[in-house]
């Protein structure tokens, strides 16, 4: 029975490395690899034997090694956390310590079976290190019956979704239609991470425990310049009652004090929010969390059934403070709305983010001063700043192709090279990206230093340390703001 159990054995891992992304590593907010361990639980529901090398937290890809001989896998699987942004990107130390394991796992007689947004862009350079099967787009469904083919003995080319080779030829079945009844799939396989591990990571460095939670899949809206390799460009939601039941496991087993609604965007269905925390107060459930979301789905109705559910910092697409620019990216939404949505959100007491992006194709001098004057007349709690990325498979992809040369991936999510020729140069943007965050950071100094006169008494350290930063960062940012001033005559 073991040996018949051993040579069934899945062995589940991703390439998400946080320890290789020095700027990711530094913020010290690592989240369970989310879409792995849901992969997991399927298979395991299907009567496999699975086991997990999680190497969110490791240093070195060969950490697989030793799990190959404790495990002797007949199935390698590296299934990256689709819902984790940061692996949409396509990194390329990530790329590189996926083809270790490959490699790894092919010199030990496996089966090596890949999903994730790099593989299903770039298969054939998967081919060359190691990898017998990639699955493109959504992954349990095809997973299941990839493997049941081969345990059969099966003909693989009847597989929707997935790509190989043979006869030195590459095959690419169709497209596997997307899952419906997304609460059908079972809780993820949570049992198979060290929590402890990303727990003591939290509570040293912010002094509570985060863990994640995916509620939809896909996007609907069609931002130009966002690739959507595994979910697609749909939408498609768990209930609510179904959600707030993995909420309350998680609670329970693992204690964490805040969630990360890790989804493109939260609560997207007419309702959905208003019967999500209707469900919360049925459970009476007390938790925290966070989202993302677009500026023009945040109405009252929206803010209020998020703030008495918890909700207390909204993440959304601000992108540019340019009409112009939003309008280009084919964002649908407006400069007006991401006024309305900031105020009604800080109205209700809950944080605001903004991702920022500047070098969009077409973007001006004047362009980049409207992003940064909104910023500072709305203050956002959080700033994320980044440049424009092409991503296979997207209409900004295609307008730059030609431009791109040897390098078209990010090496980490610290690079921000320009690939393409926009408006300045990428010495340029690598200022600006500090400039708008000393600018920003100056400004949150003032509004502390104002608290400070008023109330001393009620002031925090938080408070404090901002306070001190405000010169550090103003004379940094005049010292930038005349490098720019030269970057752009050259």
């Amino acid at each position: 029975m073991k040996e018949q159990e051993e040579a069934r054995m899945i062995l589940f891992t991703h390439s998400y490395f946080y320890k290789l992304d020095a700027k990711q590593w530094r913020f010290k907010q690592p989240y369970p690899p989310l879409a792995t361990l849901l992969a997991a639980a399927v298979m395991r529901g299907e009567g496999h034997a699975v086991a997990l090398v999680d190497t969110n937290l490791q240093d070195d890809p060969r950490v697989i090694v030793p799990a190959l001989k404790t495990h002797a896998p007949r199935y390698v699987v590296i299934y990256d956390d689709g819902f984790n942004y940061l692996t949409k990107m396509c990194l390329t130390v990530m790329r590189d310590a996926a083809f270790v394991m490959a490699a790894a796992s092919k010199a030990q007689g496996c089966t090596v079976i890949v999903s994730s947004s790099d593989a299903t862009d770039h298969y054939e350079k998967y081919f060359e290190h190691g990898v017998d099967y990639v699955v493109r787009g959504e992954g349990e469904e095809t997973l299941k019956e990839l493997i049941a083919t081969l345990e059969a003995n099966g003909n693989t080319a009847l597989v929707q979704g997935i790509a190989f080779r043979a006869n030195q030829q590459t095959v690419v079945t169709p497209p596997r239609p997307v899952l419906r009844d997304l609460d059908a799939l079972p809780l993820p396989a949570w049992d198979l991470v060290d929590m402890e591990a990303y727990r003591a990571i939290w509570v040293k460095h912010h002094g509570y425990f985060s863990l994640n939670v995916a509620t939809t899949r896909g996007c609907p809206f069609k931002c130009n310049w966002c690739a959507k390799p595994i979910y697609g460009n749909r939408y498609t939601s768990r209930s609510p009652a179904h959600v707030v039941q993995e909420i309350e496991f998680l609670l329970t087993h693992y204690r964490p004090d805040r969630f990360w609604m890790c989804d493109d965007i939260f609560g997207l269905k007419p309702g959905w929010i208003a019967e999500f925390n209707t469900q919360v107060k049925v459970k009476k459930l007390v938790f925290t969390y966070k989202i993302q979301s677009r500026v023009d789905l945040l109405d009252h109705e929206v803010v209020n059934a998020l703030a008495e559910s918890g909700a207390t910092s909204v993440w959304v697409g601000a992108e540019s403070g340019s009409q112009k620019i939003l309008d280009a990216m084919d964002k649908g939404t407006t400069v007006a709305q991401i006024y309305e949505a900031t105020q009604r959100l800080k109205t209700k007491g809950i944080g605001v983010g903004f991702f920022l992006q500047f070098g969009y194709l077409g973007e001006t001098e004047h362009d980049i001063d409207a992003t940064l004057q909104m910023v500072l007349e709305l203050m956002p709690d959080e700033v994320g700043i980044s440049v424009s990325y092409p991503l296979p498979g997207t209409k900004f992809y295609e307008n730059v192709k030609d431009q791109l040369r040897e390098k078209q991936n990010w090496s980490d999510s610290d690079d921000l090279a320009m690939m393409f020729n926009s408006t300045f140069n990428h010495a340029y943007y690598k200022a600006l990206h500090r400039y708008v965050h000393y600018v920003y950071r100056k400004q949150k100094g003032y509004a502390s230093l104002k608290k400070l006169m008023q109330s001393p008494l009620r002031l925090t350290r938080k408070d404090l340390k901002q306070s001190l930063g405000t010169f550090y960062f103003g004379a940094r940012a005049t010292l930038l703001n005349k490098r720019l001033r030269t970057l752009i005559k050259t």
